[in-house]
């Protein structure tokens, strides 16, 4: 039988991953067909832009929506609901024809692909203790860029073999076949078929060891959430941080073509290359807060030096621009693309730091409200520089802000009210 170790890292762990790697998957899958429908349907950067906003908008309104459904109906419901969503949204593109209708199903998508986070952080607060929380989430979190790396490839070459509409036919079909998988093979640490009873007071104990006091969530769930400082800093530090991501995962395979003047065949070669990056980022953001508690720092000291530590990595991509070839301008990328993922292995893990085990998925999920708001303020601003001025100035834009966010950390944070007395941090 399998330990309690093998069931957290071989069947939760890659669980999650795999659901990341779908929604990025799906919401990728406009991006790289934006060359061609350009082409065929004459839609342009300006309107592209829009098309991504209507995403970002009902995502940005439903992450704390979708996290507090997940927390009412919990994990295994709420995440079957999302992917069974977001996947007829995604096949649903294939009808499209114009802008608006590009929008509306654009909107749909938001509407479920909104919850994978805000799970995925109220799994990892279930089934792992606070020193691998950041590894759990790094490792759940190379989904992210596995998606974009698969979608690039992927769907280049379904465009290539039976045109753009089966590219969100085939993508969005995925969803239904993780679910069988995700049916038959998550429950919850109490109920799971492989856990023994030892085992289970193991997780069950870890639950106490650095969240706030369980009964705070009794006063409401919303309410203990933002009346919260520490609500606050997270939520501002994720606004700052999420528009390089934005710009990685919509624009990439555009400033590529237009730019650099690849085709369809070429950005399937090469713009899958940053999210390898992105997922080596992941990784190794995972570690670094572990790394930096051995030396004797608390849990939550050591997250803001992991994000602050990942942050310095982004101002290159200022290189970008004048990068004198594609394989200067991609590997840039790649640099960037590393150091967001690696601040966001720490990020996405603070709620199930911060805030008491009921409430995780809310947390979440408005903090996520707050990042997707800036993604898409800066989708509207990227969209008009490049079509009025060119990419220079955006580069500029996205190369502090994670440095930005890494500072409302440190003016922010501080320890949960259950660890001040013990002197934590």
């Amino acid at each position: 039988m399998l330990k309690i170790k093998d069931v957290r890292w071989y069947i939760i762990v890659v669980l999650l991953m795999l659901a990341t790697t779908i929604n990025y998957i799906d919401r990728t899958s406009l991006a790289v067909a934006f060359p061609t429908l350009k082409k065929e349907l004459n839609i342009n950067e300006q309107q592209f832009s829009y098309i991504i906003m209507c995403f970002q908008f009902t995502y940005l309104v439903m992450q704390p929506i979708s996290g507090r459904i997940v927390d009412w109906l919990h994990v295994k419901k709420g995440f079957s609901l999302a992917v069974i969503w977001w996947s007829i949204a995604n096949m649903l593109h294939a009808l499209a024809r114009v802008p608006l209708s590009f929008g509306i199903c654009r909107s749909l998508l938001g509407v479920g692909e909104a919850a994978n986070f805000p799970g995925l952080a109220k799994t990892v607060s279930e089934w792992f203790p606070p020193k691998e929380r950041t590894v759990a989430t790094g490792i759940a979190n190379i989904g992210a860029g596995t998606g974009i790396m698969v979608a690039t490839p992927l769907v280049a070459w379904i465009i290539l073999m039976w045109g753009w509409q089966q590219a969100f036919v085939v993508t969005g079909a995925l969803g239904f076949v993780w679910l069988i998988f995700w049916l038959l093979l998550y429950h919850p640490p109490a109920k799971h078929f492989l856990i023994t009873s030892e085992e289970l007071a193991i997780v069950q104990k870890s639950h106490n060891d650095f969240n706030v006091r369980e009964e705070e969530a009794e006063k409401g769930v919303w309410k203990v959430v933002l009346r919260q400082k520490n609500f606050w800093g997270l939520g501002i530090s994720r606004f700052f941080s999420e528009p390089s991501w934005q710009f990685f995962a919509n624009w990439i395979p555009i400033y590529l073509a237009t730019q650099r003047g690849l085709d369809i065949k070429q950005i399937g070669m090469f713009a899958w290359v940053p999210f390898l990056a992105s997922n080596l980022g992941s990784l190794v953001g995972g570690f670094i807060s572990p790394f930096f508690h051995k030396l004797g720092v608390s849990i939550l000291t050591s997250r803001k030096l992991a994000v602050t530590a990942s942050a310095c990595i982004m101002p290159v991509t200022l290189l970008i621009a004048a990068a004198p070839s594609v394989g200067w301008a991609i590997f840039w990328f790649c640099c960037g693309a590393f150091s967001h993922s690696a601040v966001s292995a720490t990020l996405l893990t603070l709620p199930a730091d911060l805030f008491p085990k009921r409430t995780v998925a809310t947390a979440n999920g408005l903090s996520g409200s707050c990042a997707h708001f800036g993604g898409m303020l800066s989708t509207f601003v990227v969209g008009w520089i490049v079509v009025h001025i060119g990419y220079a100035p955006v580069f500029v834009f996205i190369a502090f802000l994670e440095l930005v966010a890494a500072a409302f950390l440190w003016i922010f944070l501080r320890n949960p009210r259950s660890n001040q007395a013990a002197g934590a941090d």
